[in-house]
């Protein structure tokens, strides 16, 4: 597979520049036509300047959907791809598309191919290719593959609107803390000031911050910031400070709840869907302690893994972990004693993510009055520092 700096025309007479994975010359030009491009010039980059870019998920989704289907439909694995690489809309579709022909043409099985990018294809994405593969039912595991990466991408995107609201929230009142500080404060103050009577203690707290913050706020500001990246990287560096972080992430009230049912409907779905394909319950909680980001929950699978390894059952392995609530146990319990364990993670993972929507809902219409609430006694004190003083002042002008 080759890489080719291109020059070439459009449909509508521009010039268009970029860069294209190839067989060979021929190959790039017949890509070049099918996007409507004429080709102007074209060289080949150097073998050590290749870098196969990343594939965005709804991307990734793509290939694997249009690949199961037209297996589906007995279409040969080779001409499902050449349709992809000479048809697809997006650039890095069409150039892994290449990769992964070059691959099989050279002998390789199409879990192979995706193993030499594990950028773009996950550990156990390949290992659950290569089981589709080995017991003939690729098309159906590509199938699963699909419907477990769309539901994972929903997954993500209610993770993002769950901290996101959060973090808005808490700009919004730090927006609102740093205008009063800096802007209003100062000038009422001096109006207080100027009345020449003794500051009570509030007022005096309120001008000694007010003051701090037009001094320093360079320092102020970017405070937070710095608190957090450097968080980050003594989470990177060290793991107990990590898993302490992951702990406390999990404890939070309101959010930490709604986190963990997040990390256990992944989890309990990517159990039961490599299970459903015939990978061993062993060697699945193991591929699953790598799709954990979060170390309580990991370490837990690990205990678990342990247990199982040494004869106990599953669900009795679940159960000694606190982690675990009682609903992934009894449901694994009911797996086993049926033999529909996949059935049964399937459900737990139907539960968790019903009770995510609700417990989002939940969570952000509690912050609205909790903002409200905030915002209200930073205001409250404020005027009453600020007018507890003219007030006093009144009252003596009327006496």
């Amino acid at each position: 597979m080759a890489r080719f700096r291109y020059r070439a025309i459009n449909a509508a007479g521009e010039v268009v520049k970029g860069d294209i994975t190839a067989l060979h010359m021929a190959d790039m030009q017949a890509q070049l036509r099918a996007a409507g491009l004429s080709l102007i010039r074209a060289s080949e980059v150097r073998r050590r300047a290749l870098r196969m870019a990343g594939l965005p998920q709804r991307e990734l989704i793509n290939l694997l959907f249009h690949v199961q289907m037209l297996l589906r439909a007995g279409v040969p694995m080779m001409t499902a791809l050449q349709d992809l690489r000479d048809g697809a809309d997006s650039l890095e579709l069409r150039q892994v598309a290449a990769s992964l022909m070059d691959r099989i043409q050279s002998g390789s099985t199409l879990a192979d191919a995706m193993a030499a990018d594990p950028g773009i294809f996950s550990e156990v994405m390949v290992h659950l290719v290569r089981s589709g593969e080995v017991s003939g039912q690729l098309a159906e595991v590509l199938g699963e593959l699909v419907r477990s990466l769309k539901w994972q991408a929903e997954l993500a995107a209610q993770t993002k609107k769950l901290l996101m609201y959060p973090a808005f929230v808490t700009v919004t009142i730090t927006g609102v803390v740093v205008f009063l500080m800096v802007y209003l404060v100062p000038q009422l103050v001096s109006f207080i000031r100027n009345m020449g009577q003794e500051i009570p203690f509030q007022t005096r707290l309120l001008i000694w911050i007010s003051e701090a913050f037009v001094a320093y706020w360079w320092l102020i500001l970017p405070t937070p910031v710095v608190a957090i990246v450097a968080l980050s990287a003594a989470a990177r560096a060290n793991e107990d400070v990590r898993f302490r972080l992951h702990r406390a992430l999990l404890a939070l009230p309101a959010v930490g709840p709604v986190i963990k049912k997040i990390i256990l409907a992944r989890l309990t779905d990517s159990f039961g869907l490599m299970y459903r394909t015939g990978i061993p319950v062993i060697e699945a909680l193991g591929y699953c302690e790598k799709i954990t980001g979060n170390l309580p929950v990991q370490r837990a699978l690990v205990r678990a893994r342990e247990r199982i390894a040494n004869g106990s059952s599953i669900s009795d392995a679940f159960a000694m972990e606190n982690l675990f609530p009682s609903l992934v146990v009894r449901m694994l319990r009911v797996g086993e004693a049926t033999g529909a364990l996949d059935e049964a993670l399937g459900n737990v993972s139907y539960f968790f993510t019903r009770d995510i929507d609700e417990s989002i809902g939940k969570v952000q219409a509690l912050i609205e009055p909790v903002l409200t609430v905030v915002l209200g006694l930073i205001l409250g004190w404020i005027m009453l520092a600020v007018l507890g003083p003219i007030y006093d002042t009144i009252s003596k002008i009327r006496t």
